[in-house]
């Protein structure tokens, strides 16, 4: 299982769940987070630290967002991945 970035944190940018990855599996674009279900480790310490609520575990990800869990993991590909904080969008 793995964790995945939906909807709400798409103009938010809120970098402050990389800080607490120990897996360093955050990926960043001009909008977004995205994590690699690859290299998540499932330790849920993102989860608390996400001020948008946009975090969850793969199998608790809501039904109208469902599609971000195969975007995590096509962005996470394609995408640098992210080691410190930075201002958020909003």
């Amino acid at each position: 299982m793995a964790h995945v970035v939906t909807e709400p944190c798409i103009g938010c940018r809120n970098t402050a769940c990389v800080e607490v990855c120990p897996a360093e599996c955050f990926h960043i674009d001009e909008q977004s987070l995205w994590i690699d279900p690859e290299e998540c480790i499932d330790c849920k310490a993102c989860v608390p630290e996400c001020p948008v609520d946009a975090i969850f575990l793969d199998v608790d990800v809501p039904e109208k967002w469902t599609h971000f869990i195969k975007l995590n993991e096509e962005k996470a590909e394609a995408l640098p991945l992210i080691f410190e904080r930075k201002e958020p969008l909003s």
